[in-house]
């Protein structure tokens, strides 16, 4: 039956229902009397049935605006669902038992259809008790006209009527309920194979604007994707004011970043230890994330283990072994195996100071510094590595094979 709060101006007032007992009690000779004048009023209100489904109508849209909102959009079906309802309802008060389970799927699809179309529930609720309220006033009226002297006998079964309002508007709100859920987690499995989809790089064009509206991004615009591992909130990477929708994984999230401004402020460079970052470089449209994935997730590769922010476009040669795998052992294996013939000890030793030396950008003055031996030791040191290999670090192309390959081993065996 449509609904809530008994209101006081459009219905007149009638005998002020008895509080309900919670208790079973005995049906009495006047109970016998007052169900025979419920059921005649009742059986009137069911032959008068359209005119009542036009009062309550109107009775809610002056009183429920939410449903004012719902008459003007499609007043038929608003109307059949109320005569639905109250035929339900007054067919339940002549027969209680036969008409149960009819009224009560008739209440669970209201719930249910006006929590998929966004009415709020307490406006459902307030529908039926105002629906509650119309009967019961059209009973006492109809007894009032025909047999006053019975009006006194409606009291003893006010609490029937109102049972089942009761009973009802708890079926419409487990109803509206559990739709609720059911539309939240369908919107939200929906959002998360959008990101997916989008991640992945198997986003259709024709989801795109679906995909924006959902993760309440432009979709034309500028974009970076930052991935996280290590970190229960990932938002907290991001500096302050940073729009990005999140897509959780099992062991890193995944950021879809809007760049607004300057993209390497999208990311501080300190992070909480344990933390790491991977950063790509931007793309144009929610399009192109996909590739943008890829690329953060070449940056996470090259990321410390003790956790820091690794931006792809700082670290592009690394990020071209990283990239390929076996390119890179293969790499490795022809500018450093040679070296696996020494002992393991004079090998590390030559690795570190080939390593410091490029680091100190080829000064044999600072790595020894930093070594804490003479520069000449260092020069044998790289004499002795290009003996070894065949390789000539004066030479360019050499050098950038060897400084490759240093990188490609850290990242095979950090």
């Amino acid at each position: 039956m449509p609904h809530a709060v008994r209101p006081r101006t459009l219905l007149r007032p009638g005998p002020v229902p008895a509080p309900r007992s919670r208790t079973p009690r005995v049906r009495s000779l006047i109970d016998a009397d007052a169900l025979r004048v419920l059921h005649r009023a009742a059986r009137v209100l069911l032959d008068d049935l359209p005119q009542l489904t036009d009062r309550l109508v109107a009775v809610l849209e002056e009183q429920e605006p939410a449903y004012r909102t719902a008459v003007e959009g499609d007043a038929a079906a608003t109307w059949q669902e109320v005569h639905r309802s109250l035929r339900h309802s007054i067919s339940s008060l002549l027969d209680p038992r036969g008409a149960r389970d009819g009224a009560r799927r008739c209440s669970w699809k209201i719930g249910a259809t006006r929590a998929e179309q966004g009415l709020p529930l307490d406006a459902v609720l307030h529908a039926f008790r105002l629906g509650g309220s119309l009967v019961w006033q059209g009973l006492v009226d109809e007894t009032s006209r025909t047999a006053p002297e019975d009006v006194r006998l409606l009291v003893h079964v006010a609490s029937d009527v109102w049972d089942f309002v009761d009973e009802h508007c708890t079926v419409v709100a487990d109803a509206y309920r559990q739709t609720e859920r059911r539309l939240a987690w369908r919107k939200e499995n929906r959002v998360r194979l959008l990101a997916a989809a989008l991640l992945d790089g198997t986003s259709r064009i024709a989801d795109l604007p679906e995909a924006a509206e959902a993760l309440d991004l432009p979709e034309q615009g500028r974009y970076a994707v930052v991935v996280v591992e290590g970190c229960a909130g990932a938002q907290a990477v991001l500096a302050p004011d940073v729009r990005a929708h999140w897509h959780t994984g099992a062991d890193t999230d995944h950021g879809i970043v809007l760049v607004e401004g300057d993209a390497a402020a999208i990311v501080p460079d300190e992070q909480p230890p344990g933390v790491r970052v991977g950063v790509s470089g931007t793309v144009d449209g929610l399009a192109a994330v996909g590739e943008a994935r890829r690329l953060a997730d070449t940056a996470l590769r090259l990321c410390p283990e003790a956790g820091g922010t690794v931006r792809l476009t700082e670290h592009l040669p690394a990020a071209l072994v990283a990239s390929s795998p076996d390119l890179a052992a293969a790499l490795t294996e022809r500018l450093l195996g040679p070296l696996a013939a020494l002992d393991p000890a004079e090998a590390e030793v030559l690795l570190d100071t080939l390593a410091t030396w490029l680091a100190c950008d080829g000064s044999a003055q600072r790595a020894g510094r930093r070594l804490y031996c003479h520069r000449n030791t260092v020069l044998n040191r790289l004499r002795r590595y290009e003996q070894l290999t065949g390789r000539s670090l004066s030479r360019p192309t050499d050098l950038v094979e060897t400084t490759l390959a240093l990188t490609a081993r850290n990242l095979l065996h950090p």
